[in-house]
């Protein structure tokens, strides 16, 4: 084992040492340090990934799916003629996600404001909690505040990228509109948010060390073990 390793092992053992339950002034301290490390850690990387072209669309858990009034993913029921055709169909969700992608830009602050300022009551809970538990608990604070943010910058998205395809799509479907299309997929985004911080979280807590934080590791590395 290098000099290297060693030390930060043994230092995530010390720290998890120090803020076992029978010492009752650090363990607050360090467990809440923990948990914003480890949501700061998560949100950073779902977003650096989101934020890239494609970041959506090429995501296993973010990609968003067309919406139920454009057949979803099944492209089944009554539908027009254009959304029938897969390839149509494939280059809406392409632009959809696109779409999402503004909408992301503008929730990315306020997620890390978000994890700066929350209050943490039972950061003892969290860490002891399922593999998306802080992401969870951070998404019930938050409330409504990414889909109030990012509906403006996908509407604007849907004008920017929209190709004839998205309009095309909205005029084939009755009593549907880009307003309520916008409405749509900023659901689904929020949802998908949410999701990629859900997995970046779920991958800090199965291997802590990968962070070389040795308060995560400490934390998730043995106070976080079953």
């Amino acid at each position: 084992m290098t000099t290297t390793r060693r030390h930060i092992l043994l230092s995530g053992a010390a720290l998890a040492t120090l803020v076992l339950p029978a010492c009752q002034s650090l363990p607050a301290f360090s467990l809440t340090e923990a948990i914003r490390r480890l949501l700061t850690l998560a949100s950073q990387s779902a977003f650096a990934l989101l934020l890239q072209p494609g970041g959506f669309y090429d995501s296993s858990v973010a990609r968003i799916a067309l919406p139920d009034r454009f057949g979803g993913d099944r492209g089944a029921g009554i539908l027009s003629v254009v959304l029938q055709n897969r390839q149509f169909r494939d280059r809406l969700q392409r632009q959809l996600n696109r779409a999402a992608e503004k909408g992301a830009e503008r929730a990315a602050p306020l997620v890390a404001d978000a994890v700066r300022n929350v209050s943490i009551e039972d950061a003892t809970a969290l860490v002891r909690g399922g593999p998306q538990a802080a992401t969870a608990f951070l998404r019930r604070k938050m409330g409504t505040a990414l889909l109030d943010a990012m509906l403006p910058g996908i509407s604007d998205g849907l004008r920017l990228f929209d190709d004839q395809v998205i309009s095309q799509a909205v005029r084939s479907v009755t009593g549907f509109d880009i307003a309520a299309l916008a409405s749509d997929l900023t659901r689904k985004a929020d949802d998908s948010i949410w999701a990629a911080i859900g997995l970046e979280e779920s991958n800090i807590r199965a291997d802590p060390q990968r962070t070389n934080d040795p308060v995560m590791i400490g934390v998730f590395g043995i106070l976080g073990g079953r």
